[in-house]
This record gives structure tokens, sequence and C-alpha cells, in this order.
């Protein structure tokens, strides 16, 4: 049976352009919701403000944020190379309101004080003093220093310019300049802002010779035997500091001027003091003022000696970054076109880039040392970073950026290892994510592989004064307690007393002088002096001398011990690396020919094109 069926013609489907539908879709929904109208964009008219030359007389800088010496310091340094310069007071209470006022909600607590610091001296301008808004705009500029990383620091700049505006000084100029910018940093041919190499001395003069008149006066302070003889000491040597730096004589001979200021101050170091060493987040262990509830002169009243980290030693790691962001980058050459890379730095250019940073590492450390030694900051000795990231970074990776880095855990791990103090204290804001995650997780670590190890890590609210100082409290008992302990041991060590002690300074006075440092044995400053003085009191001079030769053979004894087995290794390291090395050498001079042979064929093509160019010209 045969069945037939009827074939039909298939049905057209209709052609549809599906970008035109989904025109056609866009510009009904548009025009239904009423965003079919045109829109003016908001864009930000206070990025990017700066001033001419021409109106540099008639500008005032406004500087803050470090601590009150060193901005007094800077602020002579920069009157003395041409700016009229005022220092902001450190920051308050009130600041802490203004900043909450006019800042955005989840800042954490060094944006709120440094921001409500600047909008509570303008806002004092403009209704205690009758200048107007538009006044203070014109009059006045702040500088301050700007950064990336995973912290809220990288946002300042925008939090103040928002704060501004919201409180009434919109178009107020605010100028940054990078950390790691260098003299590099583009300010404009017509800037009144030169940052040249004049610029950044005048900064470093005032930030090194803050370091060492804070240095000092933390070490004095302590042991005062009339209260306030330091701070008065202090503020007579800023002065001579100030004017030398303002008037551009020598800084150095302002310093030497000042030693016999703190050489006046009565001092007894033969009672023992806990040393508390603070660390953590830059700002809140560096400002003296509400932002960290004036923690150090906190410590000092309840009996501690504190030991406080200084601005140096953050340039100092500064320098490490870039020494080490060289030498992990440098194979990668010509092909590193980052912002920091090494691309059209030439074949050896990492060569020279790590030769430049080592130079600079040395140069800052002798600069420090001669303004220290100058001063009176005598045996000050300021931290070695390699070895500070050889030994953190079993517990925190050396690459991990923000805050101090891994630079926290090799401080605990250095204060504990070798004796630097009784008690460590790391401080930080409330919600600070680079040092919360450090002290509160990593330290945990470092404190169980190290028992016995007192640390402390509190954070700053701008509201929690009394829990922070209970906190404080209850671990500086301890300290005190270790603190004491040691003085004792090492007294009975010693076959002295304390009242043998005191007796042999009486009648030594320059192991009595304030400025004398002695040997670093010991975490307190009382031990160190007993184990330095005790032998002149136990010992005849031959006994010593003698004692003193001991310890000198045994100590050469070790070296030659150790010695054959380090030139060993040395040489087993280097025959194990020369085949690398070698064909790494062969690469730089192949690289180095050709870009040679370049370089002269592009002198030469562009002497050739020289005459036609001319003759096309006429």
């Amino acid at each position: 049976m045969t069945t037939n069926y009827e074939v039909r013609a298939k049905a057209k489907l209709p052609v549809i352009d599906v970008e035109a539908e989904l025109r056609r879709f866009e510009e009904e929904e548009r025009k239904r919701l009423g965003l079919d109208q045109e829109t003016n964009q908001w864009l930000e008219q206070m990025a990017g403000l700066t001033f001419t030359k021409s109106e540099r007389s008639n500008i005032t800088l406004l500087i803050g944020g470090l601590t009150l010496a060193h901005d007094f310091l800077i602020e002579g340094g920069l009157k003395g190379v041409g700016y009229n310069v005022q220092m902001l007071d450190a920051p308050n209470n009130a600041a802490l309101q203004f900043g909450k006022e006019f800042g955005n909600r989840g800042q954490c607590n060094p944006t709120y004080f440094t921001v409500g610091n600047l909008i509570q001296y303008l806002s004092i301008l403009r209704d205690k003093h009758g200048m107007s808004s538009e006044e203070i705009v014109k009059k006045f500029v702040f500088l301050t220093a700007g950064a990336c990383g995973p912290c809220r620091f990288g946002m300042y700049v925008t939090e103040y310019r928002k704060a501004l505006r919201d409180a009434g000084f919109d178009g107020f100029r605010v100028m940054l300049f990078q950390q790691t910018g260098g003299l590099k940093q583009a300010t404009g041919e017509e800037s009144g802002l030169e940052m040249n190499p004049t610029f950044f001395w005048a900064i470093i003069k005032g930030i090194v010779t803050g370091d060492v008149l804070n240095a000092i006066g933390y070490r004095l302070r302590p042991y005062e035997r009339n209260p306030g003889d330091t701070d008065r000491a202090l503020e007579q040597a800023k002065k001579v500091c100030y004017a030398a730096m303002e008037k551009k004589t020598n800084i150095l001979a302002a310093l030497w001027k000042c030693k016999p200021l703190f050489e006046a101050v009565a001092i007894d170091r033969t009672l023992p003091k806990p040393k508390v060493s603070i660390i953590g987040e830059f700002w809140a262990m560096t400002t003296e003022g509400d932002g960290n509830y004036q923690l150090q002169r906190f410590l000092e009243s309840e009996g501690a000696e504190a030991d406080i980290q200084l601005v140096t030693a953050w340039i100092l790691y500064t320098i490490w970054e870039a020494r080490r962001d060289t030498l992990v980058r440098k194979d990668l050459k010509a092909q590193d076109t980052a912002k920091f890379g090494l691309g059209g730095l030439g074949t050896f250019g990492a060569m020279k880039k790590v030769l430049a940073v080592t130079a600079a590492d040395k140069l800052v450390r002798v600069l420090f040392h001669t303004f220290a030694y100058t001063g009176g900051l005598y045996g000050y000795h300021l931290p070695d970073m390699d070895a500070i990231a050889e030994i953190s970074h079993e517990y925190y990776n050396n690459d991990l950026r923000g805050g101090e880095g891994h630079m926290e855990v090799g401080k605990l791990i250095m204060n504990v290892v070798h004796a630097k103090a009784h008690m460590t204290l790391s401080v930080k804001p409330f919600g600070c994510m680079p040092s919360a995650g450090v002290s509160d997780g990593v330290q945990s670590a470092i404190t169980e592989k190290y028992p016995g190890t007192i640390f402390c890590p509190v954070e700053t609210s701008g509201d929690g004064r009394v829990n922070f100082y209970s906190r404080v409290q209850m671990y500086l008992f301890k300290a005190k307690q270790a603190a004491l302990s040691e003085y004792e041991r090492v007294l009975e060590e010693h076959g002295v007393t304390r009242e043998q002690v005191q007796a042999f300074l009486d009648a030594n006075p320059r192991f009595a002088s304030p400025l004398h440092k002695a040997p670093h044995r010991h975490a307190g400053n009382a031990a160190d002096l007993v184990a330095e003085v005790a032998p002149h009191i136990t010992q005849s001079r031959w006994e010593r001398l003698r004692n003193r030769l001991t310890a000198t053979v045994q100590k050469s004894q070790e070296i030659a011990q150790k010695s054959p087995h380090m030139v060993i290794k040395l040489v087993k390291a280097a025959a194990e690396n020369a085949p690398a090395v070698t064909e790494r050498v062969k690469q730089d001079l192949v690289a180095f020919a050709e870009e040679q042979k370049a370089s002269r064929r592009a002198r030469s093509a562009k002497k050739n094109s020289g005459p036609v160019e001319a003759h096309a010209t006429n």
C-alpha cells in the first residue's frame, strides 16, 4: 500500500536585526526611566591644584603629621629655603570630632585626626580671626605625604578634599608628594612648590635632627631627678636648631650647642625602669597627641621608659624595599616596564640601581650618626633591615607590604632574642588592616615560640582611653617585675649593691653623665649601668685589664674557629653558582654589545639625516 504525503513550502521566518532591536529596547527603557536626558558628570575640581611661583610670597604652607619636634624643625628648614610655613599642633579630640563630622564613615583614626586637625585650624582662622573662606583658600596650602597600598593612607588626600568642601573651603589646595617619588616628582615648571634637592635636604635635616632630640628626651625624662628639666632643655634645644635651619647656618654647630643643655639635667639611672618598645602603625606610634592617648607620656607617668621608633628607620625601610624589589626584578631587565621597573635602564641598570640604593642606605646611616654624635646621642644603633627581614620571613612574607610590613614581626623577635626591651607594645588604629593582621594574628605565633615574651597589642579609637590605659597597665605590671628581677640578678651576679653603685657614680661623674650610655648587655638601662661599673668596684685595674684581654682572646679564637667554615661555605656556594653567574655575565655582555651597536647606528643615522633635513628646510 502506497501513502502519498503532501510536501508544503517552508514557512519563511522574519529576519530580525538583533542589534537594532536591542538599541530600540534600550531607548524605550531609558525614556521610560527618565534616563534620556543629558547629564553632566561630577568632576573633581580640587585635584591637581597648585600655586605658581608668583604666588609663593603670599602663600603659607601648612604642615603636620609627625612629632612636634619634627614638624617644628621642618617648618624652620622650609622657611630657610624661601617658603612661608606654619606647623599644625598635635591633633586633639576636637580635631577628631571635626574629622568625623566632615569625613566619610568607616575611616581609620589617623584619617579622622589629621583631616580634622586641618579643618579645625581653618575653622579657627574663619570663625575666630575673621578671615573669609575665600581668603583662606587663596592664602593657605596644605602639604602632606602620600602613598598607595592596602591601607586607607592612599585615600587621605581624597578625604582632605571631601571634608574641606563640606566644611566650606571648596577649592582649598592639598598638595601631595609621594614617599617613593624621590626627586623626580612633577610639580610643573611654573609651580611655586619646587621639589628639588634643596627642598628635600631641608626636610631630611628636620627629620634627622628631630629624631636625635626626641631620642635624647626619651632617654633622659624617665630618670630625671627634677620633673620638667628634660622638657625645658628640649624646648631650648629645638629653638637653637630651628634658628640654625631658618637662617641656613650649620646645623651640626647648633646640635653641638645643645649638648650642655642636656648635660645639665640631673638624672638617677640606679632605679630600674621597664623599657617598653613601641611599635605598630606608623602614625599611631609616632603622634604625641590624643590620637594615641599620649601613650609615651602615659608610660613615663607609670614609671616606664618609652623606646620609640625613629622616622630615620622608616626611611631605611623604604630604601630596603627599593633594593629588594630591584634584586627580585633584575632578570626582567628591559621587559620590566612597570612604574618602578627596570625597563629603559640598560643592561647594567639593575646593578647600578642596587649600588645606588645601597649607597643611599650607608649615606643615611652616616648622616644620622653624625648628627647623633654631635648632639650627644651616644650608643644608638639604627636597625639592620636585612637582619630584620631574615629573622621575620619565616612568619611573615617580606614581599607583603602595607603598614610596617614584616618589621613589626622582626622588631618583636629582636626585642626578645637580643634583650632590647622588657615589653613590646604594638599600637594601631581601630580597623587598621595591615597592622591588625600582624599584631593580632602573626605575633601570637611569636609569643608561643618565645615563652615569657611580654607583648601588648592595643587599638585606639579616639574614645576608648580608659580601656586602652587599663590594658597597657596589666602588661606593664609584668614588665616592672621583669625589670626589677633583672636588676637584682645583675647586682647579685656582679657582687655589688645599689648603694655601692651610687657611691661609685658620685665619685666618677663620667659614668653618671646624662648623655653617657652603658654598653648594651641587658634590656634595662639600670642593669646595663651596673654591668659596666661593677668591675670598677670589685676589681683592680690589673684585674680588669686581664679580664678584658682574656675576653678578647676568647672572641678571637671563636672567630678563628668559625672563619674556616665560613670560607668553605662561601667557596662552595660560589662554586655551585658559578655556571649560572657565568651564563648571566655572558648574556649581559652580549646585550650590552648589541645596545652599543644600536646606539652607534642611531647616531650615524641622525648624523647622515642632518644635511638632508637642513636642505629640505631651505
